[in-house]
């Protein structure tokens, strides 16, 4: 049997009773996060340009999905254009290795459920079926593909969401095989935006969903697709990772290392890799005077230092490439503190260039993935270190630690706690309630209420 066959058949059976009760609580943390993030993200000019693209090409529909910024509604292709790019504003969406799957999965589901009035009760069992499937792959090769210029959310969100989506319509085994075949064939997209410091990886979330419900609409539809997919001559893992496909590994794992329990949050609104960097950073300032520094050594696993637009050093005229930047976040965070989107907008402070002139950047993979060690050399030749040894389990944060979070965020974008109070009731009420209570929530946002 193939790779996709079975992966389509555990996708199947995915219920409330046969995931774990730990594993359905921790989707639960993951849809508060995701919407929690994408409330205080309103400030952030990505959705706007998203909402003028949607409106050309879809116009209002008024059966369709809520657009969550103004309240419109638009086509569900529109609505996750602006959704997506609305989650992934701050750059704080949860992340599972390096594929950020909440924000392709959660606007999705979300526009779904709504426009295509959906059981309830698929909801978390569909989230779940996303993040198990591209964590699945994200895990085994993105070490292969990331290196290669492929963004890791668009190369194993496309599966994500085909899993997702395929999940939610109730998809037969042999439909949600064709759909996962589909998704393989739409994967793609890049990493050069952060290279340059541009914006097209605020979009790519909104458009890789839309291509995962593409891709089961198709296999509804009778799409005969190809059932070699995963493991073919031409198909994913050969053509991406340009290795063989392990189906026997991945498939031992299904349903025995949970993927979802990998999804991590990020504290603050840089990159996933600059959040341990930010981290050190913070314990670093507490012991040195930065007068007195003559250098900085930053070292980090090589994976990290090697993804597009770590290791810039400037010149900045962009958010997109600040947090990105290694040498940046820590050069702030060591004069200001905790960065702020206010802070990644400052380009031209020359305390934090002349800092960054100092820092050096090492690939040192005797540090794993999410470490870092931070050695400021002082002028009068004493070393100050920092070494921050830290795993993604450090950052899977609890409801409460996720609730604390976006409410603080909350309250620093003027997004009212009502707002929250209602998303919360909204999950823990789960099967029951209606999607409904979300758009309401969102209703709520400064930038909703404006629109009005």
């Amino acid at each position: 049997m193939t790779l996709s066959a079975q992966l389509a058949r555990f996708l199947c059976q995915l219920d409330e009773d046969t995931i774990p009760q730990d594993v359905m609580a921790k989707a639960q943390v993951c849809l508060l996060n995701g919407y929690g993030i994408a409330l205080g993200s309103h400030p952030t000019p990505y959705h706007q340009v998203a909402r003028t693209a949607a409106l050309n090409m879809d116009g209002i529909v008024a059966d369709g999905a809520t657009m969550l910024t103004t309240g419109e509604k638009t086509g569900i292709t529109g609505a996750l254009l602006v959704n997506g790019a609305l989650s992934h504003g701050r750059a704080q969406e949860d992340t599972c290795g390096a594929a950020h799957l909440g924000a392709i999965i959660i606007p999705l589901l979300t526009a779904m459920l709504e426009a295509g009035n959906y059981p309830l009760k698929n909801f978390i069992p569909s989230l779940v079926a996303g993040y198990e499937t591209g964590g699945l792959f994200e895990k085994a090769y993105a070490s292969l593909t990331t290196p290669a210029g492929f963004r890791a959310s668009t190369v194993f969100g496309t599966v994500g969401a085909a899993a997702a989506a395929g999940r939610l319509m109730d998809l037969k085994p042999e439909q949600l095989q064709a759909a996962l075949a589909n998704a393989v064939s739409f994967s793609g997209g890049l990493l050069q935006s952060f290279a340059d410091g541009t914006d097209e990886w605020r979009y790519q979330v909104g458009t890789v969903g839309n291509l995962g419900r593409t891709a089961a609409e198709l296999a509804r539809a009778g799409s005969t697709s190809a059932p070699n997919a995963f493991e073919g001559i031409a198909g994913f893992v050969k053509t991406f990772a340009k290795t063989e496909c392990d189906v026997d590994g991945l498939v031992g794992k299904l349903g025995k290392e949970w993927n979802t329990h990998r999804v991590a949050f990020k504290p603050f609104p840089v990159c996933a890799f600059n959040q341990t960097p930010v981290t050190a950073g913070l314990k670093l300032r507490n012991s040195v005077d930065l007068d007195q520094v003559e250098s900085i050594n930053v070292r980090m696993n090589s994976y990290e230092c090697g993804y597009a637009g770590m290791d810039s050093a400037g010149p900045f005229n962009s958010i997109s490439g600040t947090l990105m930047s290694i040498p940046f976040c820590i050069a702030n965070t060591l004069l200001y503190g905790a960065p702020t989107m206010q802070q990644m907008t400052i380009y031209d402070d020359p305390k934090v260039q002349s800092l960054i002139d100092r820092i050096t950047l090492t690939a040192d993979d005797s540090n794993e993935v999410l470490c870092c060690r931070i050695d400021a050399k002082l002028k009068n030749g004493e070393v100050v270190s920092q070494n921050q040894v830290m795993t993604a389990a450090d950052y899977a944060y609890p409801w409460d630690k996720v609730s604390k979070m976006v409410r603080q965020i909350g309250q620093e974008t003027g997004v009212p706690m009502s707002a929250y109070d209602q998303i919360e009731t909204f999950i823990k009420g789960l099967p029951d309630g209606n999607i409904s209570m979300v758009v309401d929530a969102f209703s709520k946002m400064p930038l909703a209420e404006a629109a009005e």
